[in-house]
């Protein structure tokens, strides 16, 4: 039987330039993937009790969704793609972007891969285990009571 011929091994995709590797004129955009156009993050108040992390258990239900502290700072992240996000990773309506994106910049951008957070969760279980083991036990609601019955009366 003959043996199927094999095909060429594929090249190796080209590799990212480091930051200090960028020619003049070029910016770290020309060679990312618009990971900052792909999420986004908000900050949230800072736990405290049962209610708030019960909050944010809800949140990380929804899918697609993780919490993180950074510096003390808790936040929401939200992975969704920019609806401006063109194919090549550019941004639609660059000249008319929103405010935020304009004063983003690549100073401290994700290009290098290299996030590091002080806590990360991405399930409610995460989040209500670790509440569990700040918070003093939670307090079971209290038995709903039996409503008092009233007399029947009768009208002669």
């Amino acid at each position: 039987m003959p043996r199927p011929k094999s095909t060429p091994p594929l090249p190796p995709p080209p590799r990212k330039p480091r930051r200090d590797e960028l020619k003049p004129g070029e910016s770290l955009c020309d060679h990312c993937t618009g990971k900052c156009c792909r999420y986004f993050s908000t900050p949230l108040e800072t736990p405290t009790g049962w209610d708030d992390y019960d909050a944010i258990r809800w949140y990380l239900a929804h899918g697609r969704t993780m919490v993180y502290v950074h510096e003390e700072t808790w936040y929401l992240l939200v992975s969704s793609d920019c609806q401006y996000l063109l194919p090549d990773h550019r941004c639609a309506i660059y000249h008319d972007r929103p405010k935020i994106c304009r004063e983003y910049t690549t100073k401290d951008c994700e290009y290098d891969d290299d996030w590091s957070f002080d806590k990360v969760f991405e399930a409610p279980e995460q989040v209500w285990e670790y509440a569990a083991a700040l918070l003093p036990p939670r307090r079971k609601p209290p038995a709903p009571r039996k409503p008092e019955l009233l007399p029947i009366v009768t009208i002669p």
